[in-house]
């Protein structure tokens, strides 16, 4: 990141509207952005937020080149005013977020941008950007990993990846759901996600027998010998070749930790039968690994059919995210401030109702029961509402069907938004990949079962406190008789 200038990276109209905003006499003027999506992939329960340290490391290195000012003003569209300011252009704003790892859900924000109108504006392509791909794949690879019941996922994507970010990034993004490694070594170097890997089926066919493939293999690296049985024959062949190289070389080594891996084939039948051949073989810490166009539904049906298999690498359903391939994250105006400091929420209207933002500067809380530590609901509520009496019942109602009501006791509250940015300065010491990977397991752990339902999962709520329904209400009732009015 450091070392390329993505600056430029944005939609040109954000350019354009930054242009506009400091010609206008607007550039200067505070405004409030929040980052949200509106739907889960795959129609699952939760989502699991990424992203946030290349946001961090981007809004850091944020400026223009004398070549970047070059290029705009090439394009004969900006004026040299608005040149010049980009010239000496930082971002002087706030930022607050979900730190890496939180399950997150529609609605609520899971970034929230407060600076001057012509910084927040610029920011938003790469915000997205950063934020939909990683929180896509993290949300998918805590799938992927549930689905295993325990077992080691490892990421195989790369080759399938859209672009070297994708497959760097994914992978960061995948170990930060809960794979236990990737086989991008540059993920590995540069974001330290363990990188594995052993031979592929090219390796096998370069000699002149399955058997001296696989005893060469064992005689080079006889601590990480997983062998590929499936090139030839996997019952015949393959199996019987890896069982005699391991041991005529692992064993007499006092070497007994070694694998096989299947990329092809009936999953279920050949594990079985691959598990009985090494037992036999007294190869009882053989390990068993699969692949080949694996996702959380086709892991959870072998495991399911009894078979048998002590780890999983997942590549392009994974990497891609293939069966739901975007997360709709979105940026919007909520509030600006107006010369005397005070805040003004600010609404979009929809006829999708879908659509329709919930305004104003907010702080996002998620509810504990105190006794199981699980979540019961998340509730937004406008930054400067007093701070909640945790001894005290709390009433919480569906902001869409406002009759489903809710009296919460013994309870606690966490606020999910932490501060990023103070003043353009970093105020946030991000943590390690691991530390990160473990609190999003933590979290997710203690989610109710019901939300982590691949299919028809419980609905988890995020409730708007009675200020800010009542605020977003007025709202909709000032503008939409605003609209009503102009089409009469």
């Amino acid at each position: 990141m450091t070392s390329y200038n993505y600056t430029l990276l944005c939609d040109y109209y954000e350019l354009t509207m930054a242009n506009g905003y400091f010609m206008s006499g607007k550039g200067d003027e505070i405004s409030y952005f929040d980052v949200f999506f509106r739907k889960i992939p795959d129609g699952g329960g939760y989502a699991i937020a990424a992203g946030l340290e290349q946001v961090i490391e981007y809004i850091s290195n944020l400026h223009f080149s004398e070549e970047d000012l070059a290029f705009l003003r090439e394009k004969k569209t900006f004026s040299e005013d608005f040149l010049d300011y980009l010239a000496h252009f930082r971002f002087t704003g706030d930022i607050w977020a979900v730190p890496e790892g939180t399950p997150i859900f529609p609605g609520e924000p899971i970034l929230t941008v407060r600076a001057r109108a012509v910084e927040a504006q610029f920011i938003e392509t790469f915000l997205l950007l950063a934020i939909n791909h990683q929180s896509l794949i993290a949300t998918k690879a805590s799938r992927i990993v549930r689905a295993a019941d325990g077992r080691p996922v490892a990421e195989f994507g790369s080759r399938r990846a859209q672009g070297s970010d994708g497959a760097i990034l994914g992978a960061r993004a995948a170990y930060i759901g809960g794979c236990s490694a990737t086989a991008c070594t540059l993920s590995d170097r540069i974001h330290h996600i363990p990188a594995i890997g052993t031979m592929a089926h090219s390796w096998v066919q370069m000699f002149d027998t399955e058997y001296e493939a696989f005893r060469t293999y064992c005689e080079l690296y006889p601590h990480n010998a997983t062998l590929l049985v499936d090139t030839y024959d996997v019952l015949h062949s393959g199996v019987p070749n890896a069982i005699r190289a391991f041991r005529e070389v692992l064993l007499p080594q006092g070497i007994r930790t070694c694998g096989i891996r299947l990329d092809s084939g009936d999953l279920t039948y050949l594990t079985k039968k691959a598990r009985k051949m090494l037992d036999e073989a007294g190869l009882y810490e053989c390990r068993i690994v699969v692949s080949n166009s694996l996702d959380e539904y086709i892991i959870r049906d072998l495991l399911h059919q009894g078979a048998k298999i002590d780890s999983f690498g997942v590549g392009e359903r994974l990497i891609t995210a293939k069966s739901d391939p975007v997360f709709g994250g979105v940026y919007k105006l909520v509030a600006k401030e107006d010369e005397e400091g005070n805040v003004i929420p600010k609404i979009k209207i929809s006829e999708n109702a879908g659509k329709i933002t919930t305004p104003h500067f907010k702080r996002v809380f998620r509810i504990f029961d105190r006794a199981s530590n699980e979540p019961i609901a998340d509730m937004m509520c406008v930054w400067d509402e007093p701070p909640i009496d945790e001894s005290m019942p709390l009433e919480i109602f569906d902001p869409d069907n406002t009759w489903k009501r809710k009296r919460v006791t013994d309870y606690y509250l966490r606020q999910l938004l932490v501060p990023i940015f103070e003043n353009g300065t970093c105020v946030y010491q991000s943590p390690t990949i691991d530390e990160i990977r473990a609190y999003c397991q933590n979290e997710v752990a203690h989610l109710w079962e019901e939300v982590k339902r691949f299919e028809n999962p419980h609905k988890y709520y995020v409730d708007l406190s009675h200020r800010l329904y009542d605020e977003k209400m007025r709202l909709l009732d000032e503008k939409g008789n605003r609209i009503e009015n102009t089409r009469v």
